[in-house]
């Protein structure tokens, strides 16, 4: 973000990990160059973060956007939300560029996460703000079974670059992690959706609300951008049972 912003007035970040971009949205709640879009889990939920009031400070009032999600949120339901939120955006910030964070623990059957979203419905999410036709850097961000991170930011490679994969995996040296069914996509579990279309219309209102708040296409001076600051982390991570779901976090 800081590098696009050497050249673009305006960069947007989408996060669609389960997990509040409580990072990003901090690093830049200052500002009106970036806007941040978190859809996350909310409540009782690492990192605790990403109320809807939370809207940004100073001269980045209404520039950090939050959706608050409850469990088992659906493609259906997720896509009704995401393309309308997004659309809003474009239209009022009307950036030069994008940041998609592609979190894939918001995937049905992720260990940490509590979504139930099929890899199709995720990336249904790229495929939307592709069609914007902008600039965009998608990252990669959590994911916590290991198999379906693979499978889901293989099929949104794909989708990023218009190009058609089988759901048939190739053998390849790690066939046997995709099994039983060996198939690319994955079928959503029967875990209730607790979000209403109550719930998410207004949630969504109360966004629009927020973002008619802002002038259109704001006007910003480019400024210097401090320099890159980055942290190695040099700590081993001891090996686990990467099938067994984690609880109590």
């Amino acid at each position: 973000i800081l590098i696009f912003s050497r050249y673009h007035q305006r960069v947007l970040y989408i996060d669609i990990d389960i997990h509040h971009g409580d990072g990003v949205e901090e690093a830049f709640y200052t500002t009106d160059r970036v806007m941040t879009v978190s859809f996350h889990k909310y409540g009782e939920y690492f990192p605790g973060t990403g109320d809807l009031r939370d809207i940004g400070a100073g001269k980045g009032k209404y520039y950090a956007v939050n959706y608050p999600l409850r469990d088992g949120i659906d493609d259906e339901s997720y896509e009704a939300i995401f393309k309308p939120v997004i659309s809003k955006v474009m239209e009022t910030f009307q950036p030069s560029a994008v940041v998609l964070q592609c979190g894939s623990d918001s995937l049905s059957g992720d260990r940490l996460g509590c979504f139930n979203l099929t890899i199709k419905g995720h990336a249904k999410c790229v495929e939307f703000v592709k069609s914007f036709n902008l600039p965009m850097l998608m990252l990669g961000g959590g994911g916590y079974t290991i198999r379906n991170v693979a499978r889901c930011w293989t099929y949104e490679t794909a989708v990023a670059l218009d190009t058609e994969i089988p759901n048939e995996l190739p053998y390849n040296d790690y066939f046997e992690y995709f099994g039983p069914d060996f198939k690319l996509h994955i079928s959503p579990s029967n875990m209730t959706n607790q979000n209403t279309n109550e719930y998410l219309e207004k949630i969504k209102q109360r966004l629009f609300e927020n973002l008619r708040m802002l002038p259109h296409a704001p006007g910003v001076q480019m400024q210097p951008i401090p320099e890159d600051a980055v942290q190695e982390d040099s700590g081993d991570e001891e090996e686990e049972d990467p099938e067994k779901r984690i609880s109590g976090r």
